[in-house]
């Protein structure tokens, strides 16, 4: 199962990062990647800096229990299959989304740019579809290889998506969008649909 995770990481890394990046840059000039927001030590550098401990601590769980360094929590088949099955829904969910955000789509945030406030497609249902897509996957593979690094790591990266929304996203859209964005916020929801909306 170990080797699977592996995989499955392999293939979200190419498709959601590689082949996504590839396009924006072709249509955009940019690769979409803005890098790490804040001074050190502040929100939002801790939520970047913390989504990528968050991956490197998830690819090092698999690692760790193909070299038989830690145990799986769960051996049932059963469970296994189903975190391919989550994961590879995440997957495809994730690269849905990238579509539908279009040329706004990015990793991170630079202030002195203004980014459409895409609203339609699955955006009209969820605010922050890549995300929501990212922790599904991110789920399945901790039950594909169910050990105490999995979890810490998919903890972590929930942890660190919800600071990154709060703390780094929400306010520059805020900024750059105004009273669109607050409508926003009131009528979609965070993650799940109808969850998580806010007032004007």
């Amino acid at each position: 199962m170990s080797v699977v995770a592996l995989a499955l990481f392999g293939v979200f890394a190419a498709v959601g990062f590689g082949w996504r990046s590839w396009v924006q840059r072709r249509r955009t000039g940019s690769t979409g990647f803005k890098g790490v927001s804040g001074r050190p030590g502040s929100l939002e550098w801790f939520a970047g800096v913390g989504f990528l401990v968050a991956i490197a601590v998830a690819v090092a769980a698999p690692a760790l229990q193909w070299a038989g360094l830690v145990a799986p929590l769960l051996t049932a088949t059963g469970i296994h299959v189903a975190g391919i099955v989550i994961a590879t829904a995440g997957i495809a969910a994730t690269v849905y989304a990238q579509l539908d955000m279009g040329d706004a789509w990015r990793i991170g945030v630079d202030a002195s740019e203004r980014t459409p406030l895409v609203r339609t497609g699955v955006f009209a249902r969820v605010r922050n579809p890549i995300f929501s897509a990212m922790i599904v996957f991110a789920f399945g593979i901790m039950l594909v290889t169910p050990n105490v690094v999995a979890v810490a790591g998919f903890a972590i990266l929930v942890f660190t998506i919800e600071l990154q929304v709060r703390a780094v996203e929400e306010p520059y859209l805020r900024a750059v969008h105004g009273a669109d964005y607050r409508d926003y916020l009131a009528g979609v929801g965070r993650f799940v649909p109808g969850v998580g909306t806010a007032t004007r």
